[in-house]
């Protein structure tokens, strides 16, 4: 048995085949036959609320729903795209919320997850926007707009991050080493799983005197991207669009 991992899909009706590859491996018998398959943020390109009646919501809440229903545990675990995400749509998609940050049993070993976004501590523009978007006034402020205008909120904070993305130093946007050594020193744990940086890899390092692993989980924006764990391995590979 195996436990998987998914994040950063960042589904969206303009790339039509990444939510049909999500649908597919959902429905296969690699994901049916797991322990649990975590989902650790970004599923979409942008989340507006869970009233969102769209079609994109109701495909990915009958594929994880599916998914729980074969009797898998579902995990989800908000991003920086889809933080607006919460119980009403959890509750439909068969989903459990985990908060950033949760320490799991991960085939016997405790393993700390978390998104990602906040290890990137260099980045000192995106964890002050972060620190505002996480606001619950900003939250309920916006949640109270009607669809239409979260949509264009959406649309406009997508070209915001693009802009932002693209005059910003890869090295900024990417974790602080520091962090993640503090991270997981208070966790207690020698393994670390997250997505958000796109750059898929399983790092080894020492932490504490002793032999430490974090693991990067891949982006879908291309391809699909899993991670299978074991207790005896760690499987990081690419998701084929047929």
């Amino acid at each position: 048995m195996a436990t998987l991992f998914i994040s950063d899909l960042h589904m969206d009706p303009a790339r039509p085949q990444i939510t049909t590859l999500f649908e597919n491996y959902l429905a296969g018998d690699e994901v049916r036959h797991a322990d649990a398959l975590y989902i650790l943020g970004d599923l979409v390109e942008a989340w507006i609320g869970d009233d969102d009646d769209a079609d994109l919501p109701r495909r990915i809440a009958d594929a994880t729903r599916a998914v729980r229903d074969a009797g898998v545990p579902v995990y989800f675990m908000v991003g920086n795209r889809d933080f607006l995400l919460g119980e009403a749509f959890a509750r439909r998609a068969g989903m459990t919320l985990l908060d950033d940050g949760t320490v799991h049993d991960v085939q016997g070993q405790h393993t700390l997850l978390m998104h990602g976004d906040v290890l990137c501590t260099d980045d000192i523009a995106y964890q002050a926007a972060r620190r505002q978007l996480r606001s619950p006034a900003w939250q309920a402020q916006v949640l109270a707009m009607p669809l239409e205008a979260r949509r264009a909120l959406a649309v406009r904070a997508r070209e915001e991050s693009r802009q932002h993305t693209g005059s910003t130093m890869e090295s900024i946007m990417d974790v602080n080493a520091d962090a993640v050594t503090e991270a997981m020193r208070q966790a207690g744990v020698t393994r670390l799983i997250h997505g958000h940086t796109h750059r898929p890899a399983v790092h080894a390092f020492e932490l504490d005197g002793r032999p430490a692993q974090r693991i990067v989980l891949g982006d879908w924006y291309e391809h699909g991207s899993v991670l299978r764990v074991t207790a005896d391995d760690v499987d990081l590979r690419g998701l084929a669009v047929v």
